[in-house]
């Protein structure tokens, strides 16, 4: 029993990590059908400024201190990530929406432009954060341990999902948001500027990319290439869920986690990893827009 709790639990973490990652795309992707495949190097960008603020920290602040640099790395991850995805969205992305064949080369160019720029930085060796004391350790529960910083990881996964539905469905810009998802010509003609929706849309799903980064350093080390090993994953977790669903989005993310985990429980690493992209092929056979799709009114 033991056994099978602590893979229940490492499934759901696996899944809040993969749920975290695929916040944004799933935003992006399912409002102006781009194929950003760039996202990893968002991610990427939050690791590495949860490093510069560890570095900060160190440098500049008393040791007593360093334990917090933690909750100033997560909003200096998500405006910095936010940032260049605006940049990104003004001057690239902006000229590709209904082109997503040209959107993948154009974004996947801007990944290769941002992995050189961070080894010219930072180099290409990767580089480690140090978690602080406060999230190091385990919790002990009925003899089974449970990481301090995968349960913190937990927690900020449920406030960012818990943001994310209050934003889309309690406030104006989220209906604007909703309204142009559902119908961009519709949305238009009442008088929603889809320019500033599309813009501000974009730099929200990259900023939760940003702060998914920051909750990667917690894991393992960080390099150039850290978004690329997700990339992947979170595409898969934004299709089965359904494209611009964000309880999609949860559901599969978590549906993911779980069943991996208990593939590789039974069998390996590599052939939990073979039938878990077996499983979604069927899937998704059966049904090809996702476990929810959206609803729309237009004429044909």
């Amino acid at each position: 029993m033991e056994g099978i709790i602590a893979q229940i639990f490492n499934g759901i973490s696996l899944g809040s990590i993969l749920l975290l990652i695929a916040l944004g795309l799933a935003i992006t992707f399912g409002l102006m059908n781009v194929i950003n495949m760039a996202h990893g190097e968002l991610i990427m960008i939050g690791a590495y400024t949860t490093y510069v603020v560890q570095t900060i920290f160190i440098n500049y602040f008393p040791e007593g201190l360093f334990d917090w640099y933690f909750l100033f790395a997560i909003p200096a991850a998500f405006i910095l990530a936010a940032l260049i995805g605006l940049v990104m969205e003004v001057t690239v992305i902006r000229f590709l929406y209904g082109r997503p064949l040209d959107s993948l080369l154009a974004t996947f160019g801007i990944s290769l432009v941002l992995q050189q720029l961070a080894r010219s930085i930072f180099g290409a060796p990767n580089v480690g954060v140090q978690s602080p004391e406060l999230l190091s350790g385990a919790v002990e529960i009925f003899s089974m341990s449970f990481p301090i910083s995968r349960i913190f990881i937990l927690i900020l996964v449920a406030l960012c999902v818990g943001f994310m539905f209050y934003y889309f469905y309690k406030t104006g810009n989220g209906r604007r948001i909703r309204a142009v998802m559902q119908n961009r010509d519709m949305a238009a003609s009442l008088g929603i500027s889809t320019r500033k929706v599309d813009a501000s849309t974009f730099a929200i799903g990259a900023g939760f990319a940003g702060v998914a980064g920051m909750a990667l350093t917690l894991i393992g080390p960080i390099g150039p290439t850290l978004g690329t090993a997700y990339i992947i994953d979170a595409f898969m977790v934004v299709v089965v869920g359904g494209v611009g669903m964000l309880l999609g989005t949860v559901a599969g993310a978590l549906g993911i986690g779980v069943f991996n985990t208990i593939f590789e429980y039974f069998t390996d690493a590599s052939m939990g990893r073979v039938l878990i992209f077996v499983l979604i092929i069927l899937f998704l056979q059966w049904k090809p827009n996702g476990l929810f799709s959206i609803n729309t009114r237009k004429l044909d």
